[in-house]
């Protein structure tokens, strides 16, 4: 399998400054269910000190309503959610993170983020889903006040130059937008995110990379001149002297098929790179993004990850123990 088969900006789905998959934004807070009690908030009597709702009395039947014990266990009930921003959420791994997370609305409450509204659109248009660009640090804001942890899927996206003909033997050649450079996205873009989250307190990110990046000469550098992978190490070095628990994950060569089947490999320092197992679908980095945010066992770390092909080895469901496995953390 040559090195051309892997290339995983793919992973990160933006496209052009126009149509932005993966440069993206954020949507506000969705509205706290109103409970019937909520209804009838004149008749609560309500401690202003403690914010406590106490058991009232039914003036006509002399029973007590312990209103204050119901809001305690809708409170409790939401406040073991956690609120997690999907940056990329537009394109084809984000959009898979994205939907794997509102599969589950009983621990998490997802947001996207998307550059555009034609991107917002594409996924569904939902009001959790914000429109801003990574690159200006001011429209992402909101997006990330009050969650709980960020994975980061933005990523720049060479485009391939017109009149490449595969049958006369030519090579493609590729080229990126202007504003959407490496520097501008991979750097600029993830540097704005992780600031972000730091001033909002944000307890976990996970960031999404690329194997590759310790070979300063690898072909993915070359496509359009931008260096992509070393703008990517570069984030990845910032938001692990960041002090914020972080989670960095180097994916192999993306592929668009079904996840859970095949059994997950880690690694460190581009080995994998030196093996048949190189290549991962979306689907299984989607769920290692959001397992990771699961287990103490990976934060501060950063890993390759492959998996082996279907039907060898089996397929990994013990994530605890796959994070163990790691002891790198950088």
């Amino acid at each position: 399998m040559g090195m051309a088969t892997r290339v995983p900006f793919v992973c990160a789905a933006t496209t052009s400054p126009n149509h932005c998959n993966k440069y993206c934004g954020v949507p506000p807070s969705l509205p706290l269910p109103v409970s019937s009690y909520s209804l009838r908030l004149p008749s609560l009597s309500f401690s202003s000190s403690l914010g406590l709702l106490l058991p009232l009395k039914n003036k006509e039947s002399g029973t007590e309503r312990r209103v204050g014990e119901r809001f305690g266990v809708v409170a409790m009930a939401d406040s073991n959610k956690s609120t997690v921003l999907v940056t990329g959420a537009g394109g084809r791994t984000g959009q898979i993170v994205y939907k794997k997370l509102k599969e589950r609305p009983n621990q998490y409450v997802a947001r996207g983020l998307v550059r555009t509204e034609e991107s917002k659109q594409n996924i569904g248009a939902a009001d959790d889903v914000y429109v801003g660009d990574i690159r200006d640090a001011g429209s992402i804001v909101s997006a990330i006040q009050d969650i709980d942890a960020l994975i980061i899927l933005t990523s720049a996206v060479p485009q391939m130059k017109p009149g490449f003909d595969p049958t006369k033997g030519q090579r493609p050649e590729f080229y990126f937008e202007d504003g959407a450079f490496p520097e501008q996205v991979d750097w600029i873009g993830q540097k704005n995110q992780i600031d972000a989250a730091k001033a909002a307190g944000v307890k976990h990110i996970v960031l999404v990379g690329s194997m590759g990046g310790t070979n300063l000469n690898h072909p993915l550098n070359s496509l359009g001149n931008g260096n992509i992978l070393v703008w990517k190490r570069k984030a990845e070095q910032y938001l692990a002297d960041s002090d914020i628990p972080y989670t960095i994950i180097r994916a192999g060569g993306l592929q668009d098929k079904d996840g859970g089947l095949r059994e997950l490999i880690v690694g460190k320092d581009d080995e994998l790179l030196q093996t048949e197992t190189r290549t991962i679908t979306r689907a299984d980095v989607a769920e290692v993004c959001i397992q990771a945010l699961n287990f103490k066992e990976a934060k501060f770390k950063a890993f390759d990850l492959a998996s082996k092909p279907e039907g060898a080895g089996s397929a990994t469901k013990d994530f605890k123990a796959l994070f163990s496995q790691v002891t790198t953390r950088f």
